[in-house]
C-alpha cells in the first residue's frame, strides 16, 4: 500500500510518500538536486514499489521548496533539518527500529554530512557529488575516460579525419585534462571526511560511466573506500534499475539481520 504523509519541518509542511511493508528496517530515499520525490523518469517511485514488495518499507519526501512541500528551497546544503524530520516521520509511520538512507548525487553528499545526526543506521551513497565544475565541461577524470574509449574506436578516428569533430571542444577538453591535478576543493574535502566518519556504516555505489561517479572515484583514490560499481552510464540507473534494486536489497537484508544500530530515542518517540 502507498500513502501520503505530511510532517513539519521548521514551520513548513513537507510531503512524503510511504510504500508500506512489514520489516522494522526501512529505506528512506533522499532526492538529489531540485528533483521531486518521484525521481528522474519516476525511477525512485518504481524503486520504492519494488523494494516494498520485497518486504522493506520505503519513504520518499520533498524537501522544503521542492515538489509538494512548503518553504524556501535552500539547496542540499541546508537540507539537514528536512532529512531529520523525514526520518522521524518515517520511523513513526512505519514503526521502525532502524532506517537506511539512499541518495544519489548531492543527496549522497547530504546523507554523508547530515545523516548521522538524523539517526540513520547506514547510508548508501550513490555517485557522490563533489562540487561544481569551474567551467561547463565534465570533471577531468570523466573527460579522460571519454577520450580513452574514443581512442580505441576506429570510427572516431574517421570522424576526426572527415572534420566531424568539434576541434574547439576537443582543445578545451585536452587543456583541462593536461592541467595538474588540484587538491580537493572546499566542498569535496568535507565530504570525504564525512564519509570516513561513517566507517563501515556507509556504502558507496557508482555508475561506471557516469561523470559524477567517475569524478568521485578519482577523488577518492587512496582513501580506502569500498566502491560498488554498476555497469551503466546512466546517472540515475535508468537502464540498471534491476541491478540497483539488488544492491540496495542486499544492504537492507544485512542491516535487518545483523542488528544494525537502532534509531535514537527521539526518532522512535516522535
Amino acid at each position: 500500500m502507498r500513502r501520503l504523509i505530511s510532517f513539519p519541518c521548521e514551520g513548513a509542511t513537507l510531503i512524503g510518500t510511504l510504500d508500506e511493508a512489514d520489516s522494522d528496517t526501512g529505506l528512506m530515499i533522499v532526492s538529489g538536486g531540485n528533483e521531486p520525490r518521484m525521481g528522474a523518469h519516476r525511477g525512485q517511485a518504481m524503486l520504492a514499489a519494488r523494494i516494498a514488495a520485497r518486504g522493506f518499507p520505503v519513504f520518499r519526501f520533498d524537501r522544503r521548496g521542492v515538489g509538494d512541500s512548503e518553504g524556501i528551497n535552500g539547496g542540499w546544503a541546508s537540507s539537514g533539518p528536512d532529512i531529520a524530520a523525514a526520518v522521524d516521520a518515517f520511523a513513526d509511520a512505519a514503526n521502525l527500529t532502524r532506517v537506511i538512507g539512499f541518495g544519489n548525487c548531492d543527496a549522497a553528499a547530504a546523507l554523508a554530512m547530515f545523516g548521522a545526526q538524523a539517526g540513520f543506521a547506514k547510508v548508501l551513497l550513490s555517485n557522490p557529488w563533489l562540487s561544481d565544475e569551474p567551467d561547463a565541461l565534465p570533471p577531468a577524470a570523466a573527460i579522460r575516460r571519454h577520450y580513452a574509449k574514443k581512442l580505441v574506436n576506429p570510427a572516431e578516428w574517421l570522424r576526426l579525419a572527415r572534420g566531424a569533430v568539434d576541434l574547439g571542444k576537443l582543445r578545451q577538453g585536452l587543456t583541462k585534462i593536461a592541467a595538474p591535478p588540484s587538491p580537493l576543493d572546499a566542498t569535496a574535502a568535507p565530504l570525504i571526511r564525512a564519509i570516513h566518519g561513517w566507517a563501515e556504516d556507509a556504502a558507496i555505489i557508482v555508475a561506471q560511466g557516469d561523470a559524477t561517479g567517475v569524478a568521485f572515484r578519482a577523488a577518492a583514490r587512496g582513501c580506502g573506500f569500498a566502491i560498488e560499481t554498476l555497469a551503466t552510464d546512466s546517472h540515475s540507473y535508468a537502464d540498471a534499475l534491476d541491478t540497483l534494486e539488488r544492491v540496495i536489497l542486499a544492504h537492507l537484508a544485512e542491516a535487518a539481520s545483523d542488528g544494525a544500530k537502532p534509531l535514537p530515542v527521539n526518532a522512535r518517540m516522535s
